[in-house]
């Protein structure tokens, strides 16, 4: 079975392990959001594919979810003491990651070249491609304007309320190499990641939508909403400030159309009804991964669903 996730966030990086274990390596591929990207003291970086490598390769720090096990910042200190703006963390052996891609990206590699060296560096086994090669630059419409996506999630610790989001560069951004052959996979799963900030601006990319749309493979999304709530994130916050019911069935009528099977949370059974309404199948477990075993089990259950 050729499975795809479609991820972003920690949410998706977990995921993708669990597919990982569930499944031989060939077999799955994970198209990632790149429109959390950013440079700062000039390198590239892009958060979202580093912690799903990270993930992969059994190196991220699982407490915190995100960067690497066993970090240090001296070099972080260092700039400080420079006087350069440090709000946003980057460890040592993180920096090392965007000092390999920077340095290719400026030699003309793209960045799925970049991102499969990264993985093959690491011991990745599954396929990791970017969303696109191309610039795409999420933006977040706040009381305060309009901000760059990471001045709004971690400069400003995500706290303004969303009005309106904006792709930036959506419209010139063609699918990375693979990404559309990829949605042809037997099993197409929308991770539960943040719809807006994580899978609205993979959606974004020219052509990606239109092939989810059409996929013939098994369409599945795991709702990010567990009891009313984010696991993890400012999407509940997002639901409610553009409108949306905070709730699974919320998610589930944002990707009506998109996919088959709503997968939501046994807190959530008695959402099931409604949910089955929109034209979904249901699919009603324990959606709270945790470690790998947990990980693994939800993803042989969605691998059922195909």
């Amino acid at each position: 079975m050729n499975v795809t996730l479609l991820a972003g966030g920690v949410g998706g990086a977990r995921l993708a392990h669990g597919l990982d274990l569930a499944l031989d390596a060939p077999s799955l591929t994970v198209v990632v959001n790149v429109g959390d990207d950013t440079e700062l003291h000039g390198l590239a970086i892009s958060p979202d594919i580093d912690t799903v490598l990270y993930t992969l390769a059994g190196l991220n720090d699982e407490e915190r979810g995100w960067g690497l096990r066993g970090e240090s910042y001296a070099t972080l200190a260092a700039l400080k003491e420079l006087g350069e703006d440090t709000w946003f963390t980057l460890g040592d052996k993180d920096l090392a990651t965007h000092i390999v891609r920077t340095a290719r990206l400026r030699r003309g590699e793209p960045l799925s070249a970049v991102t499969a060296l990264l993985a093959r560096s690491m011991g990745v086994r599954p396929r990791v491609l970017p969303a696109t090669d191309d610039r795409l630059a999420t933006l977040v419409d706040t009381p305060s304007g309009r901000l760059g996506f990471q001045e709004y999630f971690v400069g400003r610790q995500h706290a303004d309320a969303v009005l309106g989001l904006h792709f930036d560069g959506a419209d010139a951004a063609r699918p990375a190499p693979g990404v559309l052959d990829a949605l042809a996979a037997d099993l197409v799963v929308l991770a539960p990641s943040n719809p807006f900030l994580s899978i609205e601006p993979l959606l974004a990319v020219q052509g990606v939508r239109e092939a989810l749309t059409g996929a013939r493979g098994r369409r599945v999304a795991v709702s990010p909403i567990v009891g009313g709530q984010a696991i993890k994130g400012p999407a509940a916050q997002i639901l409610e400030s553009l409108g949306h019911e905070v709730s699974a069935l919320g998610v589930a009528r944002i990707y009506a159309g998109l996919v088959d099977v709503m997968v939501i949370d046994e807190r959530d059974a008695h959402l099931a009804g409604p949910v089955a309404d929109l034209g979904l199948t249901v699919h009603v477990t324990d959606t709270i991964m945790g470690g790998a075993p947990g990980r693994e089990r939800l993803a042989r259950e969605l691998l059922a669903l195909a």
